[in-house]
């Protein structure tokens, strides 16, 4: 058995970067990318190429698709049908293309994404504009190449007598790239073309003044004039385009948002079904009715509000929330010398004179080989007509053609084509006539010549034709601009106002984290004391606020969360509400809410007051706060804790102008006050200052703020069960960060350690124990003691333990009439 030992052994990696390489390189040089000199993907230019080669063209019939569609696929583009077929649709939208380059016949799709009829039904034929881009083909004006199977020539580009990549832009995504040039105005690419053809080294704010900047076939407004000029110099930048838009007012004193243009490539019915989803989904109020009221004079989309909406504030949040407005996003990629490049404006056009260049040196050099050869034998016949008795003589006694010819060359010293020429005379061309109109035609041959000679031979000329050119399909096919520029970017603003429904509701946050908002209705339908509620969970805030109010949540672990209130879950009052952590990432296991702070507005004349439980405090201003763009899932720090086992005790919200004392208890039962004054200003990422003089085993239990003077009392409970009123004006002001006094008296067998400390007046308190017994006190029932004493006892320390936790509970909120 004979072996074959041609067998390469390759690796898989070899073959596969090999064989992904070259396919990477087919599908950017011949499919997906246009060329920067005709500006046609091949798919394109195989169209153009063999409806023009078929004769189909603008000033003939229109004809079957399915025709057009064969015989390219037959001859020049051995890919599916269907991918021609949508080449060719998209070349004659006239909302895709600037300026068309097929005219059909038949349902062409639409702006709505509908699809275009089947080939069998269409009818189509190239645009007059189309010859424009192929005119000179036949002239040896591009080099052709064989086809996929060697039976035809194609050409590897387009005359093209304009810079199509410009004026009808292009977009496509293959390997490794992407491109999408927008479509520009035939008038102003034209006019930037020339004066770049006379001003060579023209800079590109120069040339921007013939090309402001795409002018799309769908119009709208286009801002942005830095970031234009940005994506004119090396291919990239992004633009914003925005619908043309009008308030009009209606009967019954409303309005309506009319919307007459929208941004390219935007599909008309899904922008008008996402209005409308708004709507129905009530995200914002105030609209009426969103409807499609386009028709054969042109694009009318109407949104109809309700009476004394917000129009300015509606419109602006559906240019936000829909494609209203786009970001266009410039990534101008095109083959250049058979790479792909991402290229700028001027260098598009600087490829596309050197084309032009090209086309126009080799048509002249084509036009003039055609014109000498018609000199030469025009001037044979001229002197055939001059001795026409001795060239018919000659001929007559010749024995054929062949040799009447050679007769004619030998005799009378006629080249072979002249004499190949006198031959095939018709004898009625012997006339007297004949002779003048050769002189004539000799005589315009003879300039002719020279003319293309000087185009040859003096660059100048050869610019000016290609000027010339240019002016001429200006002048035919101009149009003016739809796309208005704006330079500056609108910024949009939204006013809560616009986006929510003003309504009072009720808030609740408990200390677990649960957090949400019921209508008044679902409050009142409940008791109170029905909110839903895990168990162990208790109620750290309830509050009636409005829709357009904001919460900031403050917890243990120093984080700020910010909230409006219209963005909480709509729950009843008795569902439990949604976590925090469903929305915050990275929340601590052990965080919890310790304090909310409902506000219309943020008070730069308010400041935070944060007592940390390792002794440290500071003074934040509330301005501080302002909501962040990243708010819905992280939170902002109020304090940068020096020890990550340091959490927040307490923490106020007061009037910088009011005067107040900071009221401190330590665990081993030292109590210390001082003016909040001396506490300082800063800002969220500071750590702050001493607030007390620890000793090793201490910490901060809790803090108050209470007045200088007057009567503040304050609640103490003690791990023992032990409860004790006091007032806090009863230590003197000492300076911050001082040791204290004792607020109890130290025993020397099992001391009173302090577990919780508030105020003493008008609140309820739940005491649990180690056992989990619970014990409700009220602490006004308790007399007012002096520092040294430890108060009376409520819970028995010998039969439940310790008290493990103790609660301030919230009273129910009395809804106002």
């Amino acid at each position: 058995m004979e072996h074959n030992h041609n067998v390469q052994e390759l690796t898989l990696e070899e073959v596969m970067g090999d064989r992904f390489g070259r396919y990477s390189k087919y599908i950017i040089q011949e499919r997906a990318l246009p060329d920067i000199r005709d500006g046609l993907k091949p798919v394109q230019r195989r169209i153009l190429f063999s409806m023009n080669k078929d004769g189909n063209t603008y000033e003939k019939a229109f004809r079957k698709s399915a025709k057009s569609v064969g015989n390219i696929m037959g001859n020049y583009h051995p890919h599916g049908d269907s991918s021609i077929y949508e080449a060719m649709v998209r070349m004659s939208q006239d909302w895709k293309l600037r300026a068309i380059l097929i005219e059909m016949h038949g349902n062409n799709g639409s702006m709505d994404g509908d699809p275009p009829a089947a080939m069998r039904y269409t009818e189509a034929r190239l645009s007059q504009l189309s010859g424009e881009l192929l005119k000179d083909i036949e002239k040896e004006t591009i080099d052709m190449v064989w086809n996929f199977d060697d039976t035809e020539k194609e050409p590897t580009v387009l005359p093209a007598k304009f810079p199509n990549l410009l004026v009808n832009g292009s977009t496509g995504i293959s390997a490794g790239y992407a491109t999408e040039i927008p479509t520009h105005n035939l008038t102003e690419v034209i006019n930037g073309t020339i004066y770049l053809i006379d001003h060579p080294t023209a800079t590109l704010d120069k040339l921007m003044e013939f090309i402001p900047g795409p002018d799309f076939p769908t119009g709208g407004i286009l801002q942005g004039k830095a970031e234009l000029k940005k994506a004119y110099e090396n291919g990239r930048g992004k633009v914003i385009l925005r619908s043309l838009t009008e308030i009009e007012k209606i009967k019954g004193n409303k309005e309506q948002i009319v919307v007459t243009e929208i941004p390219y490539e935007v599909n008309k019915a899904t922008l008008v079904k996402k209005i409308d989803e708004i709507r129905l989904a009530k995200k914002i109020d105030g609209i009426a009715e969103v409807r499609d009221e386009t028709d054969r004079t042109g694009l009318r989309i109407v949104v109809e509000l309700k009476k004394d909406a917000n129009a300015e504030g509606i419109l602006n949040y559906l240019f936000k929330n829909t494609e209203l407005q786009i970001n266009y996003n410039f990534n101008m990629v095109a083959i250049d010398e058979m790479r792909p490049k991402q290229v700028g404006l001027l260098t598009i056009l600087n490829s596309y004179i050197k084309h032009r260049r090209d086309v126009v040196l080799k048509r002249s050099r084509f036009e003039l080989d055609k014109a000498q050869k018609r000199q030469h034998i025009v001037d044979g016949l001229m002197k055939a007509l001059s001795i026409l008795d001795e060239v018919i003589a000659t001929i007559r006694g010749s024995k054929d053609k062949k040799d009447a010819k050679n007769n004619l060359i030998v005799a009378h010293g006629f080249t072979e084509a002249q004499a190949e020429a006198i031959v095939n005379l018709q004898l009625y061309r012997l006339t007297n006539t004949d002779i003048t109109q050769l002189q004539q035609e000799a005589k315009e041959l003879a300039a002719y010549i020279a003319e293309l000679k000087k185009i040859l031979d003096n660059e100048t000329e050869l610019l000016s034709v290609i000027k010339k050119e240019l002016k001429e399909v200006k002048k035919s096919y101009g149009q003016p601009r739809l796309t208005q520029i704006e330079a500056e970017i609108k910024e949009l603003k939204i006013e809560t106002e616009v986006l929510v429904a003003q309504e009072d509701v009720i808030v609740s946050v408990t200390h677990d984290g649960y957090i949400k908002r019921s209508s008044l209705r679902s409050y009142a339908a409940s008791k109170p004391e029905e909110l839903g509620m895990k168990d162990g969970d208790f109620v750290l805030y309830t509050g009636e606020v409005n829709t357009l109010d904001h919460l900031l949540l403050i917890t243990n672990k120093g984080n700020v969360i910010y909230r409006p209130v219209h963005e909480l879950p709509d729950l009843r009052w008795k569902e439990i509400g949604e976590h925090i952590s469903q929305t915050m990432l990275n929340m601590a296991v052990d965080e919890a809410i310790i304090a909310v702070y409902p506000y219309k507005q943020l008070d730069p004349a308010k400041n935070f007051v944060v007592i940390t439980k390792n002794g440290f405090i500071k003074q934040t201003k509330m301005s501080e706060f302002e909501p962040w763009r990243t708010y819905k899932s992280r939170p902002l720090a109020i304090v940068k804790f020096k020890d990550t086992e340091d959490v927040i005790t307490n923490v106020f919200l007061v009037d910088e102008n009011d005067a107040l004392d900071v009221f401190l208890v330590s665990y081993r039962g030292f109590g210390l006050r001082y003016a909040l004054s001396e506490v300082p200003v800063v800002g969220p990422k500071a750590a702050g200052v001493k607030s007390m003089n620890l000793k090793a085993d201490d910490f901060v239990v809790n803090g108050q703020l209470v007045y200088p003077m007057g009567d503040n009392p304050v609640i103490i409970v003690t791990q023992r069960g032990a409860v004790k009123r006091m007032l806090a004006q009863e230590l003197n002001q000492l300076g911050r960060a001082k040791r204290g006094l004792m607020v109890l008296r130290e025993l020397k067998n099992n001391p009173h350690r302090i577990v919780y400390m508030g105020n003493g007046s008008d609140q309820t308190l739940v005491l649990t124990n180690q056992k989990g017994q619970q014990t409700e006190i009220s602490v006004n029932q308790f007399n007012i003691a002096d520092r040294t004493s430890n108060g009376s006892f409520v819970m028995d320390e010998k039969n439940g333990g310790q008290i493990m936790d103790v609660q301030e509970l919230k009273h129910p909120i009395i809804i106002k009439d």
